[in-house]
Parts: C-alpha cells; sequence; structure tokens
C-alpha cells in the first residue's frame, strides 16, 4: 500500500498542473491579450471609470495617414477642481494639469473610434515664456507652428483646444443623471472665409446634440476692437476652436464631453470618408 503521504502530494501536484496544461491543449480555453488591452485604453462614456496614463508633455502621435490634428494655443489653461485635487491649490494655470492633459484623453478616444490623430508637440505657454512673449500673443506665437504643419500634411478636422473662463453656471448640464462640462465654438470672423470654418463646426456641433442634447453652447462669433478676430482659422477651414467646459468643471465632466466630442467627430468624418468609418 503506497504512502497516503504520497498520493495527497500526488493529487496537489496534478491540481497545480491542471491550469497550465489545459492552455496547450486544442481547443482549451484562452485569453486574447488584444482585447483586454483595447478595453483598457478608453473613458467609458457618461461614467465616473477612467483608465488613463498620465500626459504631462506634449507629445507627437504616431501613424501617417492621421485625419485630425490636435494644438493648444493656450497650453496650461487648467481646471481649478484638477489643480486643488492634485497640487492642493486653487488654479486656473497649469504646467502639467492643464487643457494639453485633457487633450491627451481625445486623442485616445479619436483614434479608438479608428480615427488616428496627431498631437503638434508645442507648448506654446512654455515657449513663450522662455521667449518673454505675452499672453495677449498666443495666437501669433503659435501660428507659425501651425502653418508649418498645415504646409506638410493635410487633415480633414483641426482642433485648437481651449478652457473657457467663466463659471460651471454656464459650462455644466446634466443629461440622464449624468453631468457634463458643456462645449462652445468661437469663430473669428475677420476673414473671408471664416463661414466655412463655422459650417464645419457646425457639423461637429449637430453630431454632438444628438448624443447629448444641450452639451454644446451657442456660437461665439469674435471680430473688431479688442480680439484677435482670426484665431488662425483662416489658415484652413478645418480648424475650429472649442472651448472645452470652464475653470470650475470637473474631471468626471470633462472626461465625458471628450468622449461625446469624439464619438460626434468619428461620425462625421465616417460620413465625409467612408474610409474612417467607426468600427
Amino acid at each position: 500500500m503506497k504512502n497516503p503521504l504520497h498520493i495527497w502530494g500526488t493529487l496537489i501536484l496534478i491540481l497545480f498542473l491542471f491550469p497550465v496544461v489545459i492552455q496547450f491543449v486544442p481547443g482549451g480555453p484562452t485569453v486574447k491579450s488584444s482585447n483586454l488591452a483595447k478595453e483598457s485604453t478608453y473613458i467609458v462614456y457618461a461614467s465616473n471609470v477612467v483608465e488613463e496614463e498620465p500626459a504631462p508633455e506634449v507629445k507627437e502621435a504616431t501613424g501617417g495617414d492621421s485625419k485630425v490634428l490636435l494644438y493648444f494655443t493656450h497650453s496650461h489653461e487648467a481646471f481649478e477642481p484638477i489643480t486643488k485635487a492634485v497640487a492642493g491649490k486653487v488654479a486656473v494655470s497649469h504646467q502639467t494639469e492643464n487643457i494639453v492633459k485633457v487633450g491627451g484623453k481625445l486623442q485616445n478616444q479619436l483614434q479608438f473610434h479608428g480615427i488616428p490623430t496627431d498631437v503638434l508637440p508645442v507648448d506654446n505657454a512654455k515657449e513663450m515664456s522662455s521667449k518673454g512673449i505675452p499672453h495677449s500673443r498666443a495666437y501669433a506665437a503659435i501660428r507659425p507652428h501651425v502653418k508649418q504643419r498645415l504646409g506638410e500634411k493635410e487633415y480633414e478636422l483641426i482642433i485648437d483646444l481651449h478652457r473657457d473662463s467663466v463659471g460651471p453656471a454656464k459650462t455644466t448640464m446634466t443629461h440622464e443623471g449624468e453631468r457634463f462640462a458643456k462645449v462652445a465654438f468661437v469663430i473669428g470672423t475677420e476673414h473671408p472665409k471664416y463661414k466655412e470654418n463655422q459650417a464645419k463646426a457646425n457639423r461637429l456641433k449637430q453630431e454632438m446634440e444628438k448624443l447629448v442634447p444641450g452639451i454644446t453652447r451657442s456660437f461665439i462669433m469674435k471680430g473688431g476692437a479688442g480680439v484677435d478676430g482670426k484665431y488662425n482659422q483662416d489658415l484652413d477651414p478645418s480648424i475650429m476652436l472649442l472651448e472645452l467646459g470652464g475653470i470650475g468643471n470637473t474631471e468626471d465632466e470633462l472626461n465625458r464631453t471628450v468622449s461625446v466630442i469624439a464619438q460626434a467627430a468619428s461620425t462625421m468624418l465616417s460620413e465625409e470618408s467612408p474610409s474612417y468609418a467607426e468600427y
């Protein structure tokens, strides 16, 4: 008769090795890592659950066939609830916790929807500070960088992403029990083709409204004394300036709206270019 300890030891070894052996049996259960990777890279629509990687720097995107370009004229614009949570103090300007980081989430969302997206690798606020350029010259400072990129490559959608300076009463809305940051579209009227920019922006606005009614504000038309009047939109009819939320919007509110922008842009671009249809 075999030693009982020997028998028990053999059984334990078999149980331990079973999960390993079963992976090599034809037809056995497998886990596709690609699916898991995809599921963990996007912001869940209308949810507080967000998985993200920090984006403290402006980084160039990969992919030679990108049809969307994101850039940030006021790259250090920040949101009070976010800076307070991260730095312990309220601030509307921050070197890392700013609109660029939110833009990184938009880039991820666009790419999740099958839209390869470039980010202009320029921290405009940092560059202006090092050169002693005043804040009022921000659009002039970013212009050569945008112009150079557009001379190298064509895009179907170009977004200059900003944070508005107004409070949450004007920049927040609720839909089906969830709070969203509202989006405003700024159009510079001091160039002859501004209506083309407005028409493009209106396409995105309409698609966003289909998803979440009331998520956009009215167009902000700018021209005359005391304003830029062009906002570099004269460089391309596909350039639009988006004011994403305001100083008081929370990270959750911004994340929800980012997912709406990306989904709306995907629909718009898939209709204009069928090869970019959403999966």
